[in-house]
């Protein structure tokens, strides 16, 4: 695999378990290079199936939040499918103001985004 930068890419079974190494995604050259390492990944598998395992993330900006809409986009595009997992409280009520709760598949647990393919 690729090596990355912002992310920490496992595999279990068929599905890409992708860990943010970032507390905070906020500048726009860190946003610019998740976003070239997200829309990479999904490039080299076709899609197919991910997780987002946001535990290490305590903050986003409204710039990294566009990001993930466009790859949820790029995925479906591919029939793949996305799941996202351990978003803190603070975070999710974001996620829920802007009804960006209602576009992703949101799991408490990256077993249960696991098991949810």
């Amino acid at each position: 695999m690729t090596a990355h930068h912002r992310i920490d890419v496992s595999k279990v079974g068929d599905v890409t378990v992708v860990r943010f190494v970032d507390k905070t995604v906020l500048d726009e050259s860190s946003i610019h290079e998740l976003g070239q390492e997200l829309f990479g990944l999904v490039d080299a598998q076709n899609g197919r199936k991910m997780v987002l395992n946001f535990s290490n993330v305590e903050f986003i900006s409204s710039a990294t939040l566009g990001k993930l809409i466009v790859l949820d986009r790029k995925v479906k595009t591919l029939n793949g499918r996305l799941r996202m997992c351990h978003i803190r409280p603070e975070i999710l009520e974001v996620f829920r103001i802007t009804k960006l709760d209602k576009l992703f598949d949101i799991r408490d647990g990256e077993s249960e985004a696991l098991a949810a393919f």
